[in-house]
């Protein structure tokens, strides 16, 4: 394995790693978001986030495994990690969101530029 396909390795199995002790728990929340007065208006949209994102984090722990076999899926995996402060950012900047959500939001961001520094230095030789 080059030190190019290491690297996007530890990348990817960083993420997924991360993705999944930040969203797992997120199923467990409601009852929290309840006692604090936060009922879920539609549970479906937050059920369905937390699920959709913790299949990303599924599928960068399996891309980690293979990264050069899985390189093509690298700019899907990018477009997950921008979406999401995408969205975030207006919103904290209308007053809409609190500043937590902002700076995860964020690391997003980081990720996606390591996904991007991954996808281009496990480019095939000629």
């Amino acid at each position: 394995m080059s030190s190019h396909s290491k690297f996007a390795t530890w990348v990817f199995r960083g993420a997924g790693v991360y993705g999944v002790l930040l969203i797992g728990p997120m199923y467990f929340m409601e009852p929290v978001l309840v006692a604090q007065g936060q009922p879920l208006s539609h549970p479906e949209h937050f059920y369905g986030f937390v699920g959709i994102t913790l299949s990303f984090q599924l599928m960068f722990l399996a891309m980690s495994r293979d990264i050069v076999r899985h390189r093509s899926l690298i700019p899907v995996c990018i477009v997950e990690k921008v979406v999401f402060p995408a969205a975030v950012w207006p919103l904290f900047l209308a007053g809409r969101t609190p500043g937590i959500v902002a700076a995860f939001a964020t690391i997003d961001v980081l990720l996606a530029l390591l996904f991007a520094i991954s996808w281009v230095r496990t480019r095939p030789a000629p």
